[in-house]
């Protein structure tokens, strides 16, 4: 079992920049696809970005230009830059990885528990 390590959310007015960052402590696996994605209230779950353990990226169309996902495979994290931020983009940011497990050989989706981004002036 792995459990996700999430931080940096918080408040900040629109225009601001706010930087997350998920961690996935342990060595007895390795990490496939990495992502965030967001829950506004009364919203469905979302993808905001993602990344492949070779570095390839995607953005939904509502972020791009505006935020950037990155990951350090030494340290198993993953960090987004969120800059000129709008009330829209107002949510929980939910860190997800795709891990597989060494022995017993397994693949799995974990999830973060959340950090709450908040764009109000």
């Amino acid at each position: 079992q792995v459990q996700l390590v999430e931080s940096g959310g918080g408040l900040v007015q629109p225009g601001g920049s706010l930087r997350l960052s998920c961690a996935a402590p342990g060595n007895s696996f390795s990490i496939n696809d990495m992502g965030w994605y967001r829950q506004a209230p009364g919203k469905q779950r979302e993808m905001v970005a993602s990344i492949t353990s070779a570095g390839i990226t995607n953005y939904a169309d509502s972020v791009k230009g505006r935020f950037t996902i990155s990951r350090d495979n030494a340290k198993n994290t993953v960090s987004l830059q969120m800059n000129s931020l709008k009330p829209e983009d107002t949510a929980v940011y939910i860190c997800k990885a795709n891990i597989r497990h060494y022995w017993p050989i397994a693949t799995k989706d974990y999830w973060g528990q959340g950090t709450q981004v908040t764009v109000s002036s």
